[in-house]
């Protein structure tokens, strides 16, 4: 059953009235052993494959699936580190810590590596807006073969195909929002496709307006107000001035979330109230129990639900002048 939920919660409450609000907001999944909420297995396996090839680069990604399981349609989690589109590995502790936790729930989780397009270069102000933009299309690109590899085998690897979630940090979750909602990307995937949904951590598009309802799926979206390289609502990639070469104007996690909001589709936002950039994996280290929630009620569920949940317990990186103040409080 689908059903339309609204929910704020400000976390800069009484500890009882939180306790209240999130007994209420996660009551029909807090039995013991619920599977995909809770952690019900204690061992997994890890098993790294070859994607894609493109002359002598190999890119790989990691498969993790819990050990002894039997069910045969799980559904998947596909995540895309960050780095700048310059660095960053798929095996970094917090990537795999994330795997484990998530798996352990019964997911099926796999981390990627992709072609590092900018290696040695810049992804600055003084790289191209053009530029920009094809980095996020090209490593899109590579987000769709990983897909396409995780579609042809779903028999062998028991997941759904239909339940593939995207994840991502900083560029990775760049990437993840151009591949989920730029239709220009998806060429490779055949008529038809789409991902059941998709984790922003820190991340932003070319246009929010790419958002419509035929094509809307489930997305959370992580982002501190006063992160200085992506912004939290919509003004240039890292707030590059007008006359330099990278800019570029981006939509972050607040205005892609007023975009689902304005057309009547559900999203789930996290903000950190003067949170800088650390919130691109800050929710993989800290709040995993958020992202839980989202895939077991929005994802597999299918509940439509419109959350704003402002956290302020990050570092205070003050930034007055862009005006966000407003977005520490829930609307």
């Amino acid at each position: 059953m689908t059903r339309t939920l609204k929910i704020s919660v400000n976390l800069c409450i009484p500890a009882i009235l939180l306790m209240m609000l999130c007994n209420i907001r996660s009551l029909s999944a807090q039995e013991t052993g619920t599977r995909y909420f809770n952690q019900v297995f204690n061992d997994f396996s890890m098993e790294t494959v070859t994607y894609l090839t493109k002359g002598a680069e190999k890119l790989e990604m990691d498969i993790y699936r819990p050990k002894g399981d039997t069910e045969v349609n799980r559904p998947v989690i596909l995540y895309v580190h960050g780095g700048g589109f310059a660095g960053g590995k798929r095996d970094e502790k917090r990537y795999t810590d994330f795997c484990e936790t998530m798996v352990k729930k019964g997911y099926v989780a796999i981390t990627m590596s992709y072609t590092l397009l900018r290696k040695g270069k810049s992804f600055g102000c003084d790289f191209s807006a053009e530029g920009k933009v094809d980095v996020f299309d090209g490593t899109a690109a590579d987000v769709h073969a990983a897909t396409q590899y995780v579609l042809k085998h779903a028999e062998a690897m028991n997941i759904d195909s239909q339940m593939i979630t995207l994840a991502g940090s900083s560029a990775g979750a760049e990437a993840v929002l151009h591949a989920a909602y730029v239709k220009d990307t998806q060429a490779t995937l055949g008529a038809g496709f789409k991902y059941a949904g998709v984790i922003s951590m820190a991340g932003a598009m070319i246009n929010d307006r790419l958002i419509t309802n035929d094509n809307a799926i489930p997305t959370q979206l992580f982002h501190g107000t006063c992160d200085n390289l992506v912004p939290y609502g919509t003004a240039p990639h890292h707030y590059c001035g007008y006359n330099t070469p990278g800019f570029l104007t981006l939509y972050g996690g607040r205005s892609i979330a007023d975009r689902l909001a304005s057309i009547g589709e559900g999203y789930y936002m996290v903000t950190g109230c003067n949170g800088g950039h650390e919130w691109n994996d800050r929710p993989m280290i800290v709040y995993s129990d958020l992202i839980t929630d989202f895939m077991y009620h929005d994802v597999l569920k299918k509940e439509t639900r419109q959350i704003h949940i402002v956290k302020a317990d990050a570092p205070d990186n003050s930034c007055s002048d862009r005006g966000h103040e407003m977005a520490c409080e829930v609307r």
